[in-house]
């Protein structure tokens, strides 16, 4: 077990190209899913302090100014309040590597995301808290087991409605193609060229609309329009993995110009999965943007709000920021994260 000196884990937040969707069960396992997405320099952060000759654990949200103690495990109960957090206790007390050993600790949260932003926000929070747990536990956990505990705390435990993409995403960072089936994960790092990423990065323009998602209604749709054979979403969905596989190629072939056409068509397959996915304010949006320029682009997450990322002409980016900012938008700066979850003691 690591000392007794302050810990803290960075996982990076993730904008997904195209393919998100795939990877929700039951569509993976039975036909197989691919993303295409990358990390970005937004994180989630989890602090571990051990408890001076105190039990229990007590964890701090940063971003609510909420804090919930935990004296044992029958405090571990839903209430609404960082049930995450429940989730992830009950999960590793039921481990008998990790049982008993937790003792005293304040833990403390926070995110460069807002709730609903579609960059998978919860997930990442997800990984960060277990990968600090994972460094004071000093369990030998690979990326992968990490990634998957991480989403069997979410998904599983607590019941929230998601695909696997986002934890690893924020495992594993940088680009990666990523395939789902149903024998497990396999996440394929990309190798892209500085040239390109330096260009792709220029191109792109992320905008948050001003509003939050709230996904789980929609990814249940999905999922029971996929269950009932609903044609049109069976047939986006098989498009969408296709599409994931094409962006992929023009991506390691540095075919930029491609990028925006492809977010484009995306965006339209998307809106075939189940209704909701859009809204007019985000159309409007979007529609304003194309105008000043942009040549394509989609919502981040599960649809209905959050982030919207826009491919760029390069001569009209400002224009398209312009346009954004003044239909009630927010362009974010942001930047490439190459590099997963991290964690590290703190020298004080």
């Amino acid at each position: 077990m690591e000392s007794t000196r302050t810990l803290r884990c960075k996982a990076p937040l993730r904008l997904s190209f195209a393919g998100g969707g795939t990877d929700v069960s039951p569509y993976p396992e039975e036909r197989g899913g691919a993303v295409l997405n990358c990390t970005v320099n937004k994180y989630a952060y989890a602090t571990l302090v051990p408890k001076n000759g105190g039990g229990g654990t007590t964890v701090h949200s940063l971003d609510y100014n909420l804090s919930v103690d935990y004296q044992k495990s029958a405090d571990l109960i839903y209430t609404g309040e960082l049930d995450l957090v429940t989730a992830a206790l009950r999960t590793l007390e039921k481990d008998p590597g990790v049982a008993g050993r937790l003792g005293g600790l304040e833990i403390f949260l926070h995110s460069d995301a807002p709730v609903g932003s579609g960059l998978g926000g919860s997930s990442t929070l997800a990984v960060a808290l277990t990968g600090v747990l994972q460094r004071y536990l000093g369990m030998p956990w690979t990326s992968y087991e990490l990634a998957e505990l991480a989403y069997r705390i979410e998904r599983e435990e607590l019941g929230k409605m998601g695909g696997r993409q986002d934890q690893y995403a924020a495992t594993f960072g940088g680009f990666n193609f990523m395939e789902f089936g149903k024998n497990g994960t396999v996440v394929n790092p990309l190798k892209i060229s500085r040239e390109t990423l330096n260009e792709l990065e220029y191109r792109l323009l992320l905008c948050y609309t001003g509003t939050g998602h709230y996904s789980d209604d929609l990814i249940k749709n999905q999922q029971g329009n996929y269950r009932g054979r609903r044609k049109d979403t069976v047939e986006a969905l098989d498009a969408t993995k296709d599409l994931a596989i094409e962006m992929k190629n023009n991506l390691l072939r540095g075919n930029i110009d491609e990028m925006g056409r492809l977010l484009h068509q995306g965006w339209e397959l998307k809106k075939k999965f189940t209704e909701g996915i859009s809204n007019p304010l985000i159309d409007s949006l979007y529609a304003r943007a194309r105008e000043a320029g942009a040549l394509g682009g989609k919502l981040t997450g599960a649809g209905g709000g959050g982030y919207l990322l826009l491919f760029a002409d390069f001569s009209r980016r400002n224009k398209i920021a312009e346009v954004v900012e003044k239909a009630g938008g927010h362009v974010v700066d942001f930047s490439f994260e190459m590099n997963g979850v991290q964690s590290w003691q703190v020298r004080t």
